[in-house]
């Protein structure tokens, strides 16, 4: 199985299934001398593992990280940075009804024929449990990045969604269960994702990311611009269905002489329709960007499908699932937004060395 990197020069690569004894990752390519700040890493990880709220899978992990090697007194040494997390509650029985079946909107029947060798359980490697590791790596490239702040929050959920006239509070974001910067917003999102539980169904929703203090010049032009590597990391989250960013597709509807960014004597914009890139390249204004989640694809439903022999057959899904990926989802997208400017900060580097 291919697939399992990200990164040119700070690279994660991760391993492990839903339901084995452990999954983890390798980070190469951290500078040295990074100050470790364990207390934030488990953090972090706090606001992606489950069971922290009514609203999410009940699956009790404690989702804590060990370190093997790396690290030294507090600080990275610029060697391979090993880590492991324990799965420590699984309950693989709740899958043996679906070892033979292909359940709707999974990896189950395209893993079956590429693979030709299954792990049912939770959905194995497809699982969105894999994403542990990416808040890992996600986490030390914050403290890699230090000054360039990277805040995602819940826009969306279903049908109700933050207006440009709603206040938006940052600090409002951990303050509430389904991660609104706005509480009045996040009462009602609750109470939907609530509702739909209730009925065995789920929602999807969108997360927005605001991306500040980005120094220009990060980005490569023609095939590695800055936008497309957000994209694919965006897009390489389980579950998503879509990424925009900067004006994105409302951006189709203004004509250009609104839509172009006009600069001033500081070499700022005085509009940001551009999203802080342009030409692949950043400059300088805040980078943000949307990402779309499709509605959970487990739900406790009785659907049709069929099995690996393909008979048509009638299926429920049982077991611990959210009913609604996106507030979980929130600390994964800062992390693969602060993998790729990791990167990109050190190709800098590296080109800035070489002027």
């Amino acid at each position: 199985m291919a697939g399992n990197s990200f990164g040119n020069l700070f690279k994660l690569t991760s391993f492990g299934e839903s339901h084995g004894e452990a999954l983890g990752g390798i980070i190469d390519g951290c500078p040295s001398g990074i100050a470790i700040d364990f207390d934030f890493i488990q953090q972090e990880l706090k606001r992606r593992k489950p069971g922290q709220s009514k609203i999410v899978t009940q699956r009790k992990e404690a989702d804590e990280v060990k370190f093997y090697s790396g690290i030294f007194k507090g600080r990275t040494t610029g060697t391979p940075i090993g880590f492991v997390i324990k799965n420590t509650n699984q309950k693989s029985k709740d899958y043996d009804h679906i070892k033979d079946v292909y359940r709707p909107s999974h990896a189950d029947f395209t893993y079956d024929e590429k693979y030709e060798n299954r792990d049912y359980r939770g959905g194995g490697r497809s699982s969105a449990r894999e994403t542990v590791c990416r808040v890992v790596a996600g986490a030390i490239a914050k403290l890699f990045l230090k000054n360039i702040k990277i805040t995602a929050y819940t826009s969306s959920v279903g049908n109700i969604q933050l207006r440009k006239d709603d206040q938006i509070d940052y600090k409002e974001i951990e303050q509430n269960v389904v991660r609104c910067p706005n509480a009045e917003v996040a009462s009602k999102m609750e109470t939907l994702i609530t509702s739909v539980k209730k009925e065995g169904d789920s929602l999807g929703g969108i997360i927005s990311c605001v991306i500040e203090n980005v120094p220009t010049g990060l980005g490569e032009p023609v095939f590695d611009k800055l936008h497309a590597n957000l994209g694919k990391a965006m897009l390489s989250i389980n579950a998503v269905k879509g990424f925009e960013y900067g004006s994105g597709f409302e951006g189709t509807k203004l004509r250009g002489s609104v839509h172009n960014d006009i600069f001033d004597t500081h070499k700022k914009t005085k509009t940001n329709y551009s999203g802080g890139i342009q030409g692949g390249i950043s400059n300088g204004m805040p980078i943000y960007f949307k990402v779309a989640f499709k509605p959970v694809a487990t739900i406790i439903q009785k659907q049709n499908t069929i099995n690996t022999k393909g008979e048509e057959i009638e299926m429920q899904g049982k077991g611990r699932h959210d009913p609604c990926v996106v507030p979980r989802a929130v600390p994964i997208v800062e992390a693969m937004a602060a993998l790729v400017l990791a990167d990109f900060i050190l190709l800098q580097r590296r080109f800035n060395s070489t002027q």
